[in-house]
């Protein structure tokens, strides 16, 4: 019986180990998506919004990277949360205010930065109703956004 016990523990001990252990390698990977999607993306943004406007292409990569840069960011969220059990988030915007609450974000920054995973849920069932002006004032204004949750994601990574 008490082998039983033992052999129980042990299996319980490994899964719970397994249950909290980041997979880095994929963390790695969706940030170096997100890099490559900003470095596109600040291309775009050394455009004026004329420029921007007269090259309907210009409209389409820039929608691709950002909506590709979001999924990263949810999908990193996501992973996290599960890893760590922090809960479930019911929706993509709680998806970083569940970060922020656990410290793996800023909670200041989580805030401020909530509106990407409604965004990225814009582009992808109300893409007809992203204008051209507003995917170029976020491209413009909150794409370092995307840098700095890079950055406090690599922190919370290396302090684990």
């Amino acid at each position: 019986m008490i082998c039983i016990i033992k052999k129980w523990l042990k299996q319980l001990v490994l899964k719970m180990e397994n249950k909290i252990k980041l997979y880095k390698a994929m963390l790695m990977d969706r940030i170096g998506a997100i890099r490559e999607d900003v470095a596109r993306l600040k291309l775009i943004r050394t455009l004026s919004l004329s420029e921007f406007k007269i090259n309907p292409d210009n409209y389409a990569v820039a929608e691709h990277h950002l909506r590709r840069a979001s999924e990263s960011v949810l999908d990193i969220g996501r992973h996290i949360i599960a890893k760590s059990d922090f809960g479930k988030a019911m929706d993509y915007t709680e998806i970083i205010d569940i970060l922020g609450q656990n410290n793996v974000i800023p909670p200041k920054f989580a805030k401020e930065f909530r509106k990407i995973g409604g965004f990225r849920n814009r582009l992808v069932h109300v893409y007809w109703n992203v204008s051209p002006e507003e995917l170029y004032n976020v491209i413009k204004n909150d794409l370092n956004k995307l840098t700095d949750f890079c950055r406090y994601i690599l922190k919370y990574i290396e302090n684990r």
